[in-house]
């Protein structure tokens, strides 16, 4: 008797919750809060590698920390005004607020990637030549992608079609997944390199330490992702109520964003905060 009376209240605190507009206002102004500090800790980081080398411009460094300040201010925004962007109309436009920054957040990591293979290739005595053309490519493709993405857009403005929501959470999946495999084969690649030299010094291990860490934390970022995508799609062919991207979700909304955007990008900054060698100290890699 207690065992089904406990099943019973379960769903409903579940039901309660969700539906409860207090409930919603504390887990979005919570992750508006917390996407708000990884931006300010981002801009903090990126004016802290200006004062300190001015001299090289825009490196790889500083628009990786740019675009972690952009992207996760602008979901802070987002998340600041969630309930107002559920009502905006035509429905076209809460797509776009709503997934425009997950692809600013692709290319930003994509960006960390190509770092690191210009630092295996260069080690390696390869021509780096093709890693930058391939990596505006792929992020042409990927945004080439998102015009489509737009026409859909456009379709769910003119008629909201379910398919089209599926076709979109298909598109971010893969993704997420290609992102997974760039940090596994690059970020494995240096770390396997980096242990092949002697690490008696402290600054050797503290970047194979870097490496991978960051490695496992944003493969693990963007698989979950991927597979959370997958789930969310194949959830959402039967139930439009299991899309996340609603208000009556606020728990799953909140570890959803917290694991594959907030978490890592949080711990990413955490482990390459330290700043830059100066000018004549060792090479570093600026962006051309």
């Amino acid at each position: 008797m207690a065992a089904s009376t406990a099943a019973a209240v379960a769903p409903d605190w579940w039901n309660d919750v969700n539906n409860s507009p207090m409930w919603q206002d504390r887990s979005f102004h919570a992750l508006a809060t917390l996407y708000g500090a990884v931006s300010f800790v981002a801009l903090v980081q990126l004016i802290r590698i200006e004062c300190r080398v001015p001299e090289y411009g825009w490196t790889t460094q500083k628009v990786f920390h740019f675009m972690n300040f952009i992207v996760n201010g602008v979901r802070s925004i987002v998340f600041v005004l969630r309930r107002d962007v559920q009502l905006v109309q035509p429905e076209i436009f809460q797509h776009v607020l709503i997934d425009f920054p997950g692809l600013a957040f692709f290319t930003t990591y994509a960006l960390l990637v190509l770092f690191w293979a210009e630092i295996y290739y260069q080690a390696r005595a390869m021509s780096t030549d093709g890693l930058r053309p391939a990596f505006y490519t792929i992020n042409g493709v990927v945004y080439a992608i998102q015009d489509f993405q737009i026409i859909l857009w456009m379709a769910l403005w003119w008629k909201p079609v379910r398919a089209m929501v599926i076709l979109s959470k298909m598109f971010f999946a893969a993704t997420s997944l290609f992102a997974a495999l760039g940090f596994l084969l690059y970020g494995g690649r240096l770390f396997l390199m980096l242990q092949r030299f002697p690490v008696e010094s402290k600054g050797r291990r503290k970047k194979l330490n870097e490496v991978g860490y960051v490695t496992t934390i944003c493969f693990s970022g963007f698989l979950i992702r991927c597979v959370m995508s997958i789930l969310q799609m194949c959830l959402n062919a039967f139930d439009k109520e299991a899309d996340l991207d609603v208000l009556n979700h606020p728990i799953l909304n909140f570890f959803y964003y917290l694991l594959v955007e907030i978490v890592p990008s949080a711990l990413v900054l955490f482990i390459l905060r330290k700043l830059p060698p100066k000018r004549g100290i060792t090479q570093y890699h600026p962006i051309h």
